[in-house]
């Protein structure tokens, strides 16, 4: 898939969590459609070769510590002198009951979904509004819209990072800067596994990142406020928000099969 080539061709964008998985496939779609490469990721192999593939710029940092957040908000800027598209894609789930959950964990969950978001943005955000132009996405989850049983930290991480960039794109309306939201469901990588607990349902298929990928580019390219893949994960929003005692009963049924 490519996009309207003179949307994308030059800018200088970042994906952060580009090392595997989904931001693998980001980093290598938008690529693909002429942006230069950043990357960020923990694994330094794997991110070596993303950068390969991308052309880009490879830039390892563990996002639950605050300095390397700020230190990768100063490395992202020396390749290029600038950035038009941040994707702030790295986080990581966790399923279990609430009571089990270390607290160490939970701390490290949120530093990483949620507060190296905000801090990164925090501090990259200057320049795109200097320059009257950019782009911010911010890959969140129909866990953040909808609540799940089993990850509630998850899901609390999400739906935080879901209203930051609503709360923003208020914000920002008239700057010349755009913020966008992907809301995915299933996507067929690693992520569950790395949860410690693999996704226990038959249905629905999980979608393949480059689908995902392909949606993002396409975001990007656009401005676009907001991405539902697949599109029907619409629906249980739209049942949730105009009949929420129907929508929970329903949930509560359900949802504690997951």
């Amino acid at each position: 898939m490519t996009v309207d080539p003179g949307r994308m061709t030059g800018r200088v964008a970042l994906v952060t969590g580009a090392s595997s998985g989904l931001g693998a496939a980001i980093a290598t779609a938008l690529a693909r459609n002429g942006a230069r490469m950043v990357v960020h990721g923990r694994d330094e192999e794997r991110l070596a070769g993303i950068a390969r593939l991308t052309g880009g710029t490879p830039i390892a940092a563990d996002l639950a510590d605050p300095a390397a957040v700020r230190e990768l908000a100063a490395r992202a800027l020396e390749p290029h002198g600038r950035l038009d598209v941040l994707v702030h894609n790295a986080g990581f789930g966790w399923a279990g009951p609430l009571t089990g959950m270390d607290p160490r964990e939970t701390d490290r969950l949120l530093a990483v979904n949620l507060a190296a978001p905000i801090a990164l943005t925090r501090a990259l955000l200057p320049g795109m509004l200097e320059r009257h132009s950019g782009h911010l996405l911010f890959v969140s989850s129909i866990a953040g819209r909808l609540g799940v049983a089993g990850e509630a930290v998850y899901a609390a991480s999400k739906a935080g990072l879901d209203v930051f960039a609503e709360s923003l794109r208020l914000e920002l309306h008239g700057t010349g800067v755009t913020v966008g939201v992907l809301v995915p469901g299933l996507v067929d990588t690693p992520f569950f596994e790395r949860r410690g607990r693999p996704h226990p349902r038959r249905g629905p298929r999980p979608i393949p990142p480059e689908r995902v990928a392909d949606a993002v580019a396409r975001s990007v390219a656009r401005g676009s406020a907001e991405v539902h893949l697949p599109r029907w994960l619409r629906l249980p929003v739209a049942v949730r928000a105009i009949a929420p005692g129907a929508y929970r009963s329903l949930a509560a049924r359900f949802g504690a099969r997951a």
